[in-house]
């Protein structure tokens, strides 16, 4: 199978002396070096194999990876405390807790599964938390993921009055501030808290960064969890699916790595609850293998990603929009993956949007309703009919993703008024073997191309086929807009160039950045970009005695922060004439490249 092909060696980016200085999930994958430079065909490709490292068997490596025994069993101790609490949920409470991605995936299952229970008459006993509150569900909140306190606040507030509480914060890279104060806070109150942490680096690659105002470090936290795994009183979930494709963007492998493992720990213990289905190890790995099952799925129908890749490239290097219109959960991903480009790409909200069938009551989020927030926040069918529909035009691009049990019928309908204003229709469809929706003719008719995944009935009674439709579709979603970004001129090499420095991981990947296509020293590489993110030319002492908390406000607002920084490394200039050079050039690839020759 395509990407399965080098299983047993070891991976380039496994040896000591590759990037030794970075962390497993900041390190730049040698499989995908040239994609800046990939046709669509080649992206798709890259993308695939770089997405079948999640499953790659442990040989001989030095990393853990997700099919390890140590992990399988992990994942059946979390289940198993997942199992109490539904039993007896009385005074109880399950926290999937994340920054970014993290959080939105956490929002994204605990709604998955509190249907699940209401749909049984059961009490619910799944929250979610995401840093920045339910506004980063659909905008970049990144700020609030250096503040743990916050974190630690938020965990007490919606376990309040609780006396038993499974806490899973998610930091991909081991490094969320706000989710290190919450583990802090699990730790510090063992009789009611039960905490796990899940991520995509070795323990001792955790982050040892010092934390504002606090005395621990996230490798501290790290250190002091692995203490308590001997005696099961914490459990550390961390297996290495290798380097992003895009360097950093962990909304990509370990969003999905993420949906993987919290499904299946749920998933089993749901089982265990009201299908009287043990716990076992096998069943564990057998569901694990269902999601492998799924990636082969979807990427058997590359040459439909393609086709969709190459028309969402067509339409930003065109100064187009995206817009994903979906039904049920798939909606979700749509709005998961739109929210992601402003902070990946330096994309404008308007560039990739996601909208809702059922807006707000389909998201049902804590906060409800945050239309009042503006624009970026008007989320339903009616606000892309409203707003959306009447200007849009042949340079825009719209996907439909439904499954055969959506309402097909009012799928058709929207298909009729999207297509009298543009011819870019495309459709995403799942469905089960021998489901066919009479209407589903009609509305191939009206689309460009359909990418129609049809799924046997056989998954095993532990696995959801809806969580194998989500996965897939968050697949192609993330192909789609990464796809676009990278046609657009948006990566250099396999890095994020238009990266927003938002937060102090975003400062520090940035600066990194600066020094490896510079070449220059660390110092020089923070200086220019400081000079970029104040737009000056000389620095002042009350620039350079702020902290990196003051600097990422600063950069709030400013756009194309690296590209400024890195063109005045290279050729010496001022802000102001490497400010003119980005404008002649809004490519930022090519811009990078006149500056490198």
């Amino acid at each position: 199978m395509a990407g399965h092909e080098s299983q047993s060696t070891k991976r380039h980016w496994e040896s000591a002396d590759y990037e030794p200085s970075l962390p497993v999930t900041e390190k730049s994958n040698p499989l995908t070096c040239d994609i800046d430079r990939a046709s669509a065909n080649s992206i798709v490709r890259m993308l695939q194999v770089c997405d079948a490292e999640i499953f790659i068997k442990e040989t001989g490596s030095s990393y853990q990876r997700l099919l390890s025994d140590q992990v399988v069993k992990t994942l059946m101790d979390v289940a198993e405390r997942v199992e109490l609490i539904l039993k007896d949920p009385q005074d109880s409470l399950v926290v999937l807790s994340g920054c970014g991605t993290s959080g939105r995936l956490a929002f994204l299952i605990t709604s998955g599964f509190n249907r699940s229970l209401r749909q049984l008459n059961h009490s619910l006993v799944y929250t979610y938390i995401i840093a920045g509150g339910d506004r980063a569900l659909l905008s970049s909140q990144e700020a609030p993921e250096d503040d743990p306190t916050l974190g630690m606040l938020s965990l007490k507030k919606v376990c309040e009055g609780k006396k038993r509480v499974l806490f899973i914060g998610i930091s991909c890279g081991l490094s969320a501030p706000f989710v290190a104060g919450q583990l802090d806070f699990c730790m510090q109150h063992p009789e009611v808290y039960t905490p796990v942490l899940l991520g995509f680096n070795p323990a001792h690659q955790a982050r040892a960064e010092p934390i504002q105002g606090c005395t621990f470090t996230f490798r501290s936290i790290v250190q002091r969890m692995q203490e308590l795994v001997q005696r099961r009183q914490a459990f550390l979930i961390n297996p290495a699916v290798g380097p992003e494709a895009i360097s950093g963007s962990s909304r990509m492998k370990g969003g999905s790595t993420t949906k993987i493992l919290l499904e299946v720990i749920l998933s089993a213990a749901h089982a265990a609850t009201f299908s009287s289905t043990p716990i076992t190890y096998n069943g564990i790995l057998q569901h694990l293998r269902e999601y492998e099952k799924t990636l082969d799925i979807t990427y058997s129908q590359r040459e439909g990603i393609i086709t969709l890749v190459e028309a969402a490239g067509q339409s930003l290097l065109s100064g187009g929009r995206l817009c994903y219109l979906g039904w049920g959960s798939l909606s979700l991903l749509g709005l998961i993956d739109a929210s992601e480009c402003n902070p990946t790409f330096g994309a404008d909200y308007e560039d990739v949007r996601g909208f809702v069938s059922g807006g707000y009551k389909e998201l049902n989020n804590n906060e409800g309703p945050l239309t009042s927030l503006g624009p970026s926040f008007c989320i339903a069918h009616e606000d892309f009919l409203r707003h959306v529909l009447p200007c849009l035009t042949d340079r825009d691009t719209v996907f439909l993703i439904y499954t055969h049990s959506d309402n097909v019928s009012e799928v058709l309908k929207l298909a009729q008024k999207v297509r009298e204003k543009t011819l870019n229709l495309h459709a995403v469809y799942h469905q089960s073997d021998g489901d066919t929706a009479a209407v589903q003719d009609q509305i191939n008719t009206l689309c460009s191309s359909t990418l129609n995944f049809t799924w046997f009935r056989g998954t095993p009674a532990l696995g959801s086929l809806l969580h194998m439709w989500e996965l897939s579709t968050k697949l192609v979603l993330n192909a789609v807009s990464t796809g676009a970004h990278i046609l657009k001129g948006k990566i250099y090499q396999n890095h994020m160039m238009d990266v927003q420095v938002n937060n102090s991981k975003l400062y520090r990947r940035a600066a990194r950045l600066l020094q490896k296509l510079s070449g220059r020293p660390e110092s020089q590489c923070e200086e220019a970009l400081l000079k970029a993110v104040y737009r000056v030319d000389n620095l002042t002492k009350d620039i350079t005695s702020c902290d990196i908390t003051m600097h990422t406000r600063a950069a709030k607002n400013g756009r194309k922060v690296v590209p400024l920084a890195l063109v005045c490394l290279l050729t010496g200039c001022s802000v102001k004439e490497a400010e003119s050079h980005l404008e002649q050039r809004p490519i930022v690839r090519e811009a990078v490249e006149v500056c490198l020759s």
